[in-house]
């Protein structure tokens, strides 16, 4: 059976514009997770609140797995605080199981993310969680917690976020997703 490695943000500090954490809404949505990934039949090994984002990808890399799927949300800091919205979805450039990853999580966000054109995949070697783990590894930025209706977005839609994200999981390891 294939197993991924589930990494929820381990960043309590970041806060959402409209109350809770990053930390706090990112294990919300990987508790959702893990009824859709035993229907699946998908195995997986998950951080804890407790660890840091070293600590997961040493975590990782210790491990055998099929893909490092970190979950997250964004923010653009406080001089354009509230004023950006979408979906990214971060790959290695030179992985191409992980840009495989991030198009198939990309394009089934766009079913569910209110505004689908702002959902994009980015390249990039400087996130440590796609550029350092072994296993191809994506990073999803669900949505910006500084803005208020991205904030929502996710706060309202954790089930349908979750299943959303299995489904791109099983669609990737090429099995069958099932709900549970």
């Amino acid at each position: 059976m294939p197993t991924i490695y589930l990494s929820p943000s381990t960043q309590e500090f970041n806060s959402y514009v409209n109350g809770g954490t990053e930390e706090q809404y990112m294990n919300l949505i990987a508790d959702a997770m893990i009824p859709y990934l035993n229907a699946s039949g998908i195995n997986y090994v998950r951080n804890t609140p407790q660890m840091t984002a070293a600590s997961s990808i040493a975590a990782s890399n210790n491990g055998n797995y099929d893909l490092h799927l970190a979950l997250h949300s964004n923010a653009v800091g406080p001089n354009a605080s509230g004023s950006v919205r979408g979906s990214q979805v971060y790959y290695y450039p030179y992985s191409q199981n992980g840009k495989r990853a991030a198009d198939i999580f990309a394009n089934n966000l766009k079913l569910i993310y209110p505004i689908p054109a702002l959902v994009t995949t980015i390249p990039t070697t400087s996130l440590g969680e796609v550029a350092r783990t072994k296993a191809p590894a994506i990073l999803i930025e669900y949505a910006f917690h500084d803005n208020s209706e991205d904030a929502n977005w996710i706060k309202n839609n954790i089930e349908a976020i979750a299943a959303n994200t299995v489904a791109s999981v099983a669609d990737y390891l090429g099995v069958e997703f099932k709900t549970p």
